[in-house]
């Protein structure tokens, strides 16, 4: 049976073979076998709400793989008219055909890429973002290629949308309970979106280092919002208390933690929870948000490097929208205060270091956020 059998690729794109990356290079170890031409597989996601392509997944065997990289789509005018008609592009001479000094293309002719095939991949008539294919020989992509390819894309694309219906699934079994909470609790809300915006950020910035990819900064991404989920188990006397909490009362809004925890196995499972590494990016964020690297955090006092960098990540974005975000409760802190306040934590050795360098260097990301995703302010007339 050939490589290129449907059968062969399934096998490749099989969920059990983990991460998305994972995945993609298996699949592409089939591809080389018959077309051996294709140095460099890669993955971009649209984000509509901010017309934004972000590098996703690749498997790159020749060149450097360019990461943490995003694109207005409607500053590519090839690009938008791809994704308007569907159809696929050759370029049989990269040095030739792209002109431009974007990123991209500037990598592009850095990595010594001579052609390439592009195509837009769609889920329900919405863009979900473009397969690239890349070749150190010019001329790569014949009619055959072509055709060997959209089948290979066909495979990726549906590998992706499993991916994030899996995510939506997760998010959306979860939103009639967010939305209890957001009503009950006013630092729901556009917090929720700001904070995911926020993560993704600091994900970026930092996940390089780490030795992490696009995919583990997408996930930080799409779960983010769901680390407070637990409070839909806080009864209203404690979690809309105008006043600080006393002893006991803190204890029971620290349950949180927990609940949250119980309420996303009962959703994704435990078992799915503990071999998934973007499900237990999920649990982690929810389980070790309140986790300090002195000890001092809750609900286990965990130190150090038993916090993982997702929670950390989600940790500094958390307390920077609760300084700056207005509430009923408190002022609104200025991000020059917020920012001293977060020096002085990662100083008394209760935040990462590196999450919150990343909160000064790109301040300005971070407030147009901010701007972008205010809370709707209540009715005149009807409180609401």
């Amino acid at each position: 049976m050939p490589s290129t059998h449907p059968l062969f690729l399934m096998m490749a794109l099989n969920p059990q073979a983990s991460s998305l990356t994972r995945r993609l290079e298996a699949l592409h170890d089939k591809l080389l076998e018959t077309v051996p031409s294709v140095d460099r597989i890669a993955c971009a996601l649209y984000d509509a709400n901010e017309d934004l392509l972000k590098t996703f997944i690749n498997s790159t065997r020749a060149g450097k793989a360019i990461a943490g990289y995003e694109y207005k789509l409607s500053a590519s005018q090839a690009l938008s008219a791809l994704a308007a008609s569907g159809e696929f592009r050759v370029l049989d001479n990269i040095e030739q055909a792209l002109q431009s000094d974007t990123g991209h293309t500037t990598w592009l002719r850095e990595q010594g890429y001579r052609s390439s095939f592009t195509v837009p991949i769609f889920d329900g008539g919405s863009l979900t973002g473009f397969v690239f294919f890349d070749s150190m020989r010019a001329t790569a992509f014949t009619a055959q290629v072509q055709r060997d390819l959209v089948l290979y894309t066909n495979l990726i694309s549906m590998a992706i949308a499993n991916e994030l219906s899996a995510v939506r699934s997760v998010l959306d079994a979860t939103r009639v309970a967010r939305e209890l909470t957001e009503v009950r609790d006013f630092e729901t809300g556009s917090h929720l979106e700001r904070m995911a915006r926020y993560s993704r950020v600091v994900a970026q910035a930092v996940a390089p280092g780490r030795g992490l990819n696009d995919e583990f900064i997408e996930s930080v991404y799409l779960f983010s919002s769901l680390h407070d989920i637990g409070k839909m188990g806080i009864p209203d006397s404690v979690l809309l208390k105008p006043g600080k909490l006393d002893a006991a009362e803190r204890a029971i809004m620290e349950t949180h933690v927990d609940i949250g925890v119980r309420i996303i196995e009962r959703i994704v499972g435990a078992a799915t929870l503990r071999h998934l590494p973007d499900s237990l990016i999920l649990r982690n964020i929810i389980h070790c948000h309140h986790e300090y690297l002195d000890g001092s955090g809750y609900p286990r006092h965990l130190k150090g490097d038993d916090i993982p960098l997702e929670a950390r990540i989600v940790t500094v974005a958390d307390i920077f929208d609760a300084l700056t975000a207005a509430r009923p409760y408190k002022r609104v802190w200025t991000p020059t205060q917020a920012l001293d306040e977060l020096d002085r934590m990662a100083e008394a050795g209760q935040l990462d270091r590196d999450c919150v360098a990343v909160v000064h260097s790109h301040l300005d990301q971070l407030l147009a956020i901010h701007n972008r995703y205010q809370d709707e302010k209540p009715d005149a007339a009807t409180g609401m």
